[in-house]
């Protein structure tokens, strides 16, 4: 992606958060001038990933197959004495016309909850014991109602509705159509994108940037190392 392209979609994406009444930290205002000055007192934010995140998979077309996300807490699987923290929380945009594929976590437990804006869909898999969409029925609890469901259903979520699911469960997101762009959220145990993300098609996780114009945010993988 071209660092215009994504300097342009976080703005949009702020404005929507903005106009939904959902309020983010200040971190998250911080310009790449700003970061220059964090001391340690802020490496929770940098070693953790908090804050914004724009992802195409690799594939370069982030109209249709993206998600801009904000990390607004996390813990550390892997500084667990540093960083007791065992759940984390995020948003995330997701437009009218894009995909985020199918995937599972090896982890992580997880509530998607749509926020606002249009209906979220969620279609939902167990998987075979070789990573493959499995063809039985998955568990399904949304807001408190449990049942099963056959493999492969899309679940409807309209603004305030939830859907929970647990490690190990494949899930693709979209959404219905005509309704328009989402902010979802998302509560779950601790996030760790490096590691804990199966794709059911391989996909690559952050962009290779253009830089072709000065960043308007840095993203969650891009700050500075703090100075002594």
């Amino acid at each position: 992606m071209k660092r215009s392209e994504i300097n342009q979609k976080l703005r949009e994406a702020a404005a929507f958060v903005e106009k939904l009444g959902f309020k983010l930290p200040p971190f998250t205002a911080w310009s790449p001038e700003e970061w220059q000055h964090k001391g340690h007192e802020y490496d929770e934010i940098r070693d953790n990933m908090l804050g914004w995140d724009v992802t195409d998979y690799g594939e370069g077309h982030f109209d249709t197959l993206g998600l801009i996300l904000v990390t607004i807490r996390n813990g550390n699987q892997k500084l667990p004495k540093k960083y007791p923290k065992q759940y984390a929380e995020k948003i995330f945009i997701l437009g009218a016309n894009q995909l985020s594929p199918m995937h599972f976590h090896w982890v992580k437990m997880e509530d998607i909850i749509n926020r606002g804006g249009g209906n979220l869909l969620v279609q939902l898999y167990n998987k075979t014991a070789d990573n493959k969409l499995a063809d039985t029925d998955v568990l399904v609890k949304t807001d408190g109602y449990s049942r099963y469901m056959k493999a492969g259903s899309k679940i409807r979520l309209t603004p305030g509705e939830s859907v929970s699911f647990e490690k190990e469960v494949y899930h693709e997101l979209t959404i219905e159509p005509g309704t328009g762009s989402v902010l979802a959220g998302e509560v779950s145990l601790c996030n760790d994108d490096n590691t804990d993300n199966f794709f059911l098609k391989p996909f690559g996780r952050f962009p290779k940037i253009e830089e072709d114009e000065p960043a308007f945010r840095l993203l969650c993988n891009e700050y500075p190392t703090a100075k002594d």
